[in-house]
């Protein structure tokens, strides 16, 4: 039993020392001696200070990193102009003039950058050159001028297909395990995006399908700097393929549920992706990929959440359309149009066919432009039997009453901010935040903006 117990002691160590071992960047830039530079690695969406050093007075330097910075990183100068590298095992080892100048360093050592850097300025000029091609190839084909000119027109094609094949049979011919095999189809799939949807849309599908078959639990994709780019191109070239509005949201839940199987088994992943998929999808307005994310979440039993990421999808579930909203108590300053009462004291006692919950402030740049738009548009809602209750989030009274000193509706606050209990109630997380209910409370919409809100009351408004 000793034995067994000082050999995994021992073992222990050495996970320890492996995770902890460090790795260098070696190297002389002769015309920066005596400035620092740092040495910069990607930790999910953040970027981190690994080390930093002072080039010597022969410009010599010397950086480290440990095996758990593996992945890209950057080089930055005083010039703050990064000269991006693989963070490899071992040692790697420069020479030139400067990091801000990418053209006069020499790879002496470090196979995985210089293979990095290869792809990069070969994929550089293939791109260059495809992009004069695919334009010759769309030209010969649509202008009446070339439509005769078929040895031209096959030539652009072949010559298409070559480029395209020298670029493909690089990626395969990379060490099998090696960081650059993974990294580099995955670069340039996102450095495709916008040329696909721009010019290539027929590849949309397919391209589609390959972020969906990306392996994001990958162990280097944290660090590797591509974790916000790799889900918000994918995202966007769904939005911008060209589909109706239904498919286009299934085609976004479908991509959402292959990114959450893929780190269904890693809990501090799992969060991670949720958490910035959620935030993304809130802030361009796409409000039902948020919900399907949300419900998704929230109803997996693999992880678990954390709690302010819980708290913030919770309100996709408990305030989804359908569903009866929380009771509003008006428990300290009531204003309708712009004079305080003291005879409505809740949600319930204000009578109407809709009532518009909007829940804002006056420290919220957003909730100033969309408050101007619902106050223009007031008398034409009230015609359609729409109360507007404004719940401040404010913790000012002079700053409230100069924010809504030209609001007609009624506004209630109790200068407690996210504290206010119809916030909590709401699970309101960012402002402005809008509810649309009827005279009983159900939740009808959840607009993400006045216009949006405006538009529907135009359709169903008089229904």
């Amino acid at each position: 039993m000793k034995y067994k117990f000082l050999v995994s002691i021992f073992l222990l160590i050495l996970v320890v020392l492996d995770t902890n071992a460090q790795n260098t960047i070696v190297g002389n830039f002769l015309s920066i001696k005596g400035q620092t530079i740092r040495l910069m690695g990607y930790q999910g969406t953040d970027v981190l200070a690994i080390d930093s050093a002072v080039v010597n007075a022969v410009g010599n330097f010397e950086l480290h990193y440990s095996d758990a910075n593996l992945g890209m990183g950057y080089i930055l100068t005083n010039e703050n102009k990064p000269y991006m590298m693989v963070l490899e095992k071992n040692k790697v080892q420069l020479t030139g003039q400067t990091p801000a100048d990418a053209s006069t360093i020499v790879i002496n050592n470090g196979e995985q950058n210089k293979l990095f850097v290869q792809y990069s300025v070969e994929h550089s000029k293939r791109e260059q050159a495809l992009s004069a091609w695919v334009y010759l190839k769309n030209l010969y084909g649509s202008d009446t001028f070339f439509k005769n000119q078929a040895i031209s027109k096959l030539a652009i094609t072949n010559e298409i297909d070559r480029l395209n094949k020298v670029d493909n049979d690089f990626l395969k011919i990379l060490p099998p395990n090696s960081f650059m095999n993974w990294y580099l189809p995955i670069r340039k799939l996102i450095g495709d995006v916008e040329v696909v949807a721009n010019t290539r849309p027929q590849e949309i599908p397919l391209t589609i399908k390959a972020f969906r078959n990306i392996n994001y639990a990958h162990p280097q994709l944290y660090t590797s700097g591509l974790f916000s780019e790799l889900l918000e191109s994918q995202f966007w070239l769904i939005q911008n393929s060209g589909l109706e509005q239904n498919f286009l949201v299934k085609e976004m839940n479908t991509s959402v549920d292959f990114i959450l199987a893929s780190v269904s088994k890693n809990e501090n992943l799992y969060n991670e992706f949720t958490n910035y998929l959620f935030k993304n999808f809130e802030k361009y307005n796409l409000f039902d990929a948020s919900a399907h994310l949300a419900l998704k979440a929230l109803n997996q039993k693999e992880v678990i959440l954390n709690n302010s990421l819980a708290f913030k999808l919770e309100s996709y579930r408990k305030m989804k359309v359908g569903n009866t909203a929380p009771e509003i108590e008006f428990k300290q300053d009531v204003y309708v149009n712009r004079q305080m009462v003291n005879n409505i004291r809740r949600l319930s006692d204000i009578k109407a066919k809709y009532k518009l919950v909007v829940f804002g402030g006056s420290w919220c740049p957003q909730c100033k432009e969309e408050t101007m738009l619902l106050n223009i548009r007031y008398d034409k809602w009230k015609a359609k039997e729409v109360e507007v209750v404004m719940v401040s989030l404010d913790t000012d009274k002079k700053a409230l009453e100069e924010f809504a000193s030209d609001f007609p509706y009624t506004l209630v606050c109790d200068y407690r901010k996210w504290e206010t209990q119809a916030a909590k109630d709401y699970y309101v997380s960012s402002s402005p935040t809008i509810f649309l209910l009827d005279s009983n409370n159900k939740i009808i919409l959840r607009p993400p903006t006045v216009a949006s809100l405006d538009s529907w009351l135009d359709s169903n408004g008089g229904k």
